[in-house]
């Protein structure tokens, strides 16, 4: 299965599950309540999560009484699912090859992602799996890049992430324009920000799939200099805890007729 996504994907977060669970956010209720209204999602109806990780979005689904088909292509991830969330039905499978039926699925979402994915091919899966006028949501938690810590640990380990896949370049928003399968119906952005200790601030760098799939000494170099900034930077020295500035950018689409 894992031959099928990123390596920085498949080798970063089988070897950084722990770090992963334990330092990344999950989704401000707001956010989960904007994609809950936009894609329809109600008792009795079934949701697709794909690239569901840990279960951190997974978690927040099963509450709205939707039966949640959680997708995970890596074997480490995919067990925190089972585990943190019993009653969603999990799936070893990749989003660009669903083994679900056409037309079987009311909603799909992906949080921390779709820009893993083959867009083009995973478009057209879901344009097949989804029912007509179902929706799909795509959800990131972003760091802050006009807090200046929070964008100085960006360039810190912008360093090793050669041509790994990134939300922030867009290219995930070129596919939306080349299939015919979807049309926007909205986005919107909600303030995420999370406690954490500066152990956490290390940890959530850990995760990071191509740090965490880096030669060691590239790993701890990049881990090392992002200590000594936790424990330099004038806003944070000293600190036992710190509000990690994130935000939650969500977006909907309407599969077409």
């Amino acid at each position: 299965m894992t031959d099928t996504i990123h390596r920085a994907a498949s080798d970063g977060y089988a070897a950084a599950v722990d770090e992963y669970e334990r330092s990344r956010p999950g989704y401000p209720l707001e956010a989960v309540a904007w994609l809950a209204h936009t894609l329809r999602i109600h008792s009795g109806c079934t949701v697709l999560e794909l690239g569901a990780g840990t279960g951190k979005l997974t978690s927040q689904l099963v509450p709205l009484r939707a039966r949640v088909v959680a997708v995970e292509p890596v074997t480490e991830m995919r067990g925190r699912l089972i585990a943190a969330v019993p009653s969603a039905v999990p799936l070893a499978a990749a989003a660009e090859a669903l083994p679900l039926g056409d037309g079987t699925i009311d909603a799909a979402l992906a949080a921390q992602a779709f820009h893993w994915f083959d867009h083009d091919a995973a478009l057209a899966e879901l344009g097949r799996v989804l029912r007509p006028r179902g929706r799909l949501g795509l959800a990131w938690n972003v760091r802050d890049p006009m807090v200046d810590w929070s964008r100085r640990i960006t360039e810190i380990i912008d360093r090793l992430a050669g041509d790994t896949p990134r939300h922030g370049s867009a290219v995930w928003r070129a596919a939306f324009e080349r299939c015919g399968w979807f049309v926007p119906i909205g986005e919107a952005s909600f303030p995420n920000p999370m406690s954490v200790t500066p152990e956490q601030v290390v940890d959530r760098v850990a995760s990071i799939s191509f740090v965490a799939a880096a030669e060691p000494g590239a790993r701890e170099e990049v881990l090392d200099e992002v200590r000594s900034l936790l424990a330099s930077h004038p806003d944070l020295a000293g600190r036992a805890r710190i509000t990690f500035p994130y935000r939650t950018d969500v977006h909907a689409w309407e599969r077409t007729d």
